[in-house]
């Protein structure tokens, strides 16, 4: 995909969390519902800019619950209020979200809410109980649900449905006999086709896949600079609808959406896309009440510090965020990306990148993406391995996956998909991709698992591994 060029660059130059220096006397604050930077500004006696300005923040009426704000230039703490993270305990038991502070670890979280660490980890779904990250959204028994805030279209739609399960899928270019073939060996039982919004061939590709007997996902982006447009949302809603009349088994609504490659520079923001996924919500279970709506899977990076939250919002920022916002409320399945990895997906360290960001391994990725949506169900809308073997060096922004081989990528994609079916909240592994053929500054073919010369090495082996 084009997109991948801007989002594996900022990876690679910038994937690391944005710290914010607190200057001396500085303190904390995680917004709550109702609060605004203005009221936030006169609790602690300073300026709404310099609270913009101490956090990166372009328009000041965009906040989310959850959020954790630095208060600059030693403001006045206002009354007690709960521990950074967490709203005040309940008087009934409950499950809630904590969100994590840097110096925490799940023994002193479990310690502070009178739970035990095992509980923690099997709520979220926490593989290595020593990798817990700042911004990280936890589920604990005990704390009040955080609240969607702000107004949005209600969901009209019947409720999300409880997915369960798990299958495997590729997407494609073009769906030939020769890649049917391919797909089929591999047990693959979805098809992917991403399109824009009003692209006519909608229709015929669901036509298209059905008739090959597989179920059709279609991944639908638009125009980014009319996106938070309420009457081009009621357009891709009404497209997206007539998707899901021609029979698409899921829809995945939009891409991306924390990169100003797929959404406006400067209006980024979980409470922008929200609206668009409301409306897209209910046009299609109107339509079809049997079709998946998948949000839109999010660009795996920890970029924001480098390129300013204008432009890009790191993915666990932005997954809180859409949890905060009522995501859960109008998405049958969480989408995720993961397309940046050269370790085996069985591993938690040891990236010889060194540097250990969690969007590096597969399973803080997938528990970075669905922590925040307890008994969600995560979909890989793109999941890949780059190799250049058989193609030669790879351009300057992807040098990162030199080392990568064919059998490497057949490997990982086959305990990808173990991993996805031992988690239990992994729906769809759609495997980006199945027979691209571009290698050029964006070597998508890198990622096909159609080698030159027309073999499959990863089929076999994911063969042997999905029922």
């Amino acid at each position: 995909m084009r997109r991948l060029i801007l989002v594996l660059v900022i990876v690679c130059l910038a994937a690391v969390p944005m710290a914010v220096s607190h200057a001396q006397g500085s303190n904390t604050y995680v917004v709550q519902a109702g609060d605004t930077l203005f009221r936030i500004s006169t609790r602690f006696g300073v300026s709404v800019a310099a609270l913009q300005q101490a956090n990166g923040i372009p328009n000041a009426n965009l906040i989310f619950v959850g959020q954790v704000l630095v208060i600059p230039g030693g403001g006045t703490a206002p009354a007690p209020t709960p521990a950074p993270g967490a709203t005040p305990a309940p008087s009934t038991g409950g499950t809630g979200s904590y969100t994590v502070q840097p110096g925490d670890t799940l023994s002193r979280i479990a310690a502070r809410f009178g739970t035990t660490v095992a509980a923690i980890a099997a709520a979220n779904n926490i593989v290595n109980v020593n990798l817990i990250f700042v911004g990280q959204v936890l589920s604990i028994s005990g704390a009040p649900v955080q609240q969607p805030s702000g107004s949005n279209p209600p969901a009209s739609g019947p409720p999300p449905q409880n997915l369960s399960g798990f299958e495997l899928g590729g997407q494609v270019a073009n769906l030939n006999s020769n890649t049917q073939s391919v797909m089929r060996s591999a047990k693959m039982r979805w098809v992917k086709f991403q399109l824009s919004a009003g692209d006519g061939s909608g229709p015929g590709l669901v036509s298209l896949g059905h008739g090959a007997g597989f179920k059709v996902l279609l991944s639908v982006v638009g125009d980014k600079n009319a996106v938070t447009n309420g009457d081009y949302q009621n357009s891709y809603a009404a497209y997206v609808a007539s998707l899901a009349q021609s029979g698409a088994d899921a829809i995945e609504v939009w891409n991306e959406m924390n990169i100003d490659r797929e959404w406006p520079t400067g209006q980024i923001n979980p409470a922008n896309y929200v609206p668009l996924l409301t409306k897209a919500y209910n046009a299609i279970k109107a339509a079809n009440s049997n079709t998946i709506v998948i949000s839109g899977a999010l660009s795996p990076t920890g970029a924001e510090g480098a390129f300013g939250l204008s432009r890009v919002w790191n993915d666990d920022r932005y997954y809180a965020g859409m949890a905060s916002a009522g995501v859960g409320r109008v998405a049958d399945c969480i989408g995720v990306h993961y397309n940046e990895g050269i370790v085996s997906p069985l591993q938690t360290s040891g990236d010889p990148r060194g540097d250990n960001y969690p969007t590096r391994y597969f399973s803080t990725m997938l528990n970075r993406a669905i922590g925040p949506f307890p008994g969600k169900a995560a979909c890989f809308t793109e999941l890949g391995y780059l190799s250049p073997e058989g193609y030669g060096p790879l351009p300057g922004g992807f040098a990162w996956a030199r080392n990568v081989s064919v059998a490497n990528q057949a490997q990982w994609l086959a305990q990808a998909a173990q991993r996805s079916m031992a988690s239990g909240r992994v729906r769809l592994m759609i495997v980006f991709n199945v027979d691209f053929t571009n290698y050029g500054e964006d070597p998508q073919a890198g990622y096909a698992i159609i080698r030159p010369g027309g073999g499959c090495p990863a089929c076999s082996q994911l063969a042997a591994v999905v029922p």
